[in-house]
């Protein structure tokens, strides 16, 4: 009965495999992480403030993590879960570009998403 209920976990859990974005969302997300990267604007996390391909290649390792845990199916759920707050102290990521004021990265992205989509 053991082995029986054993490889029945075993099968169970050998078809749940990690889901990537579907193609249309992860094009979404990588424009996204893209216009991040070249904007010039600098991003903070944890207190500290990283240029664009920082920022892009930690916003990725957050994509990565979601897409193994199928936690993220479109890029809203990817803003949401993955590029508006830090995992580890819940303090939520900021966007400063040149002199403006730092806002959330939710709206930033979110805003940029939005100019995305209307191209």
């Amino acid at each position: 009965m053991r082995k029986m209920l054993a490889m029945a976990f075993a099968l169970a859990f050998a078809g749940a495999q990690a889901a990537p974005l579907p193609a249309p969302a992860r094009a979404e997300v990588d424009a996204l992480l893209t216009r991040l990267q070249s904007s010039g604007c600098q991003f903070n996390r944890n207190g500290s403030w990283y240029n664009g391909a920082d920022a892009r290649a930690h916003l990725l390792r957050k994509l990565e993590y979601l897409e193994k845990k199928d936690l993220v199916r479109n890029a809203e759920q990817f803003i949401d879960l993955g590029a508006s707050t830090s995992s580890s102290s819940g303090k939520p990521y900021m966007v400063k570009c040149g002199a403006a004021a730092p806002v959330e990265s939710k709206a930033w992205l979110s805003a940029e998403l939005k100019v995305i989509r209307a191209h």
